[in-house]
């Protein structure tokens, strides 16, 4: 089987996920035409050899729908010969787009593929993170009362123990980390500026970041989850709350801990990565900057939703021959703060080597798009070490994670 090289990335800025932020006015389309633009101007390579351009999207209606791939593929003005797909893995889409790319050329079957995902989350047509995430099918609710992530967030901090307090400072954490990387220019390297139709510039930096947090101005916010998980939502009259404790009859009552301070930011934004076989890489003057060294995907208790990265990252070491010491930093999304300590508790993993440049929390999580932007995030900090391997974990709806372990070159 051969390896799959990633050549290069880029990205663009997270802009606020709302009407005033600074991407809302930028079709998604758009936003990734951009995007594999400037990949294409940045390594080199000539559009017309890309076998194909996979893209994750956590939506697919309306600005983001009819494949957003194919549509981005003709906005950059590539040839009409390069194909686009997009798939949606819920908040794991981006990371399994490039896990379909690599796969594609580890089987030997193409040469030059892009992977990456795009999220306008301002654009959406509904307030996000109410839906319960069961397509409105009573008969799989029956089976399984799937509730919305928040609900599941704080059912794992009910089940772990986890505090407010706790959860508070892994927060703050998140955004002191995010402050000093980008004070430092740690996500430079990838950085697009995003430009609108008379090229001025609209966005050249995250948009989210908060560094004025505090743990006094976190404890001051409402928990989100509270009235939602207390209002009866099943037709036999349970409420959120009441369906976890049919599942997780050991609880007494679930723990509201998470609020907009300490889950992640909404945002718009895009990510991709140009992967290439060996063969194609060296016939055509490409250097690549790291390998994929094994990728996979793993599914749990999904009322829960939210731990599957755990089993996730242990199938990943598995099939790469590695042990949890051997990775050198852990990209681990922040969807909401309890999912990377119980990945950091489950797996006596070092903190001091995880999100070290902070997370989602601070810098804003566009669902489709993240994926693409943890890896780069990840090898350009590698490189800045000068370290080897990373390991990237995402929760995503429906109780499953992807996970990917890179490898310097």
């Amino acid at each position: 089987m051969a390896e799959a090289w990633i050549i290069d990335g880029v990205r663009t800025p997270r802009g606020k996920g709302r009407p005033s932020g600074a991407l809302h006015g930028v079709h998604p389309q758009e936003l990734l035409a951009q995007v594999l633009r400037a990949l294409a101007d940045r390594v080199g390579f000539d559009p017309a050899d890309v076998d194909d351009v996979v893209i994750g999207n956590g939506d697919q209606r309306d600005d983001h729908g009819d494949d957003i791939g194919r549509l981005a593929v003709l906005a950059a003005g590539w040839p009409v010969s390069v194909p686009g797909v997009s798939l949606n893995r819920f908040c794991g889409s981006g990371q399994q787009a490039v896990t379909f790319a690599a796969a594609g050329i580890a089987a030997g079957w193409q040469r030059l593929v892009i992977g990456g995902g795009v999220e306008s989350m301002s654009r959406y047509r509904q307030r996000i993170g109410g839906g319960s995430l069961d397509g409105g099918n009573q008969a799989l609710r029956e089976l399984y009362p799937l509730v919305p992530q928040g609900i599941s967030a704080d059912l794992i901090a009910t089940l772990e123990g986890f505090t407010r307090a706790e959860v508070d400072a892994f927060a703050v954490g998140s955004q002191e980390k995010a402050a000093k990387a980008v004070a430092e220019g740690r996500f430079d390297g990838s950085l697009i500026p995003v430009r609108d139709t008379d090229g001025e510039v609209l966005l050249d930096r995250d948009e989210h970041p908060r560094p004025q947090t505090t743990l006094e101005s976190l404890a001051a916010l409402e928990p989100s989850f509270a009235r939602m998980g207390a209002k009866p939502r099943d037709p036999s009259g349970l409420s959120y709350d009441q369906m976890c404790a049919r599942v997780y009859p050991e609880i007494t009552e679930i723990s509201h801990v998470h609020h907009a301070g300490n889950s992640s930011g909404v945002v718009d934004g895009a990510g991709a990565l140009v992967l290439a076989s060996p063969d194609y890489a060296r016939a055509h003057g490409l250097r690549p900057r790291a390998k994929i060294r094994a990728a996979t995907v793993a599914g749990a208790e999904p009322v829960i939703m939210l731990t599957a990265p755990v089993p996730a990252a242990r199938a990943v070491l598995d099939r790469a021959g590695m042990a949890v010491g051997d990775i050198d930093l852990w990209e681990i999304n922040e969807a909401f703060a309890a999912v990377p300590l119980k990945v950091v508790r489950d797996l006596a993993i070092d903190p001091e080597r995880v999100n070290v440049n902070g997370g989602a929390i601070a810098l804003g999580h566009p669902i489709g798009g993240t994926g693409p932007m943890l890896m780069q995030t990840a090898l350009d900090e590698l490189e800045r070490r000068d370290l080897s391997t990373a390991l990237i974990a995402m929760c995503t709806g429906g109780g499953m994670a992807t996970a990917t372990v890179i490898e310097r070159i």
